[in-house]
């Protein structure tokens, strides 16, 4: 299934509809964890710049996701 193209805050907001909550802004990269198995994802928060697709299928792999699953998520 083809990725979609994301800004990076919409990813966010699909994070935190997976219980991910904000820990901490490093630099201009959101660190994110997981409320109940505290794993953690790093998200790199650009200006106008998109989510490049080697990344988001990285970050959609380790939500434990898959891509069908994450679109529906949008």
């Amino acid at each position: 299934m083809k990725l979609p193209v994301l800004k990076p805050r919409t990813l966010i907001k699909v994070l935190n509809k997976l219980e991910f909550y904000e820990v901490r802004k490093t630099g201009s990269h959101v660190i994110l964890a997981n409320k109940t198995s505290k794993q953690i994802i790093s998200v790199p928060v650009h200006e106008n710049k998109d989510i490049k697709k080697g990344l988001l299928r990285s970050i959609i792999r380790q939500t434990g996701l898959t891509v069908k699953e994450f679109i529906e998520m949008l």
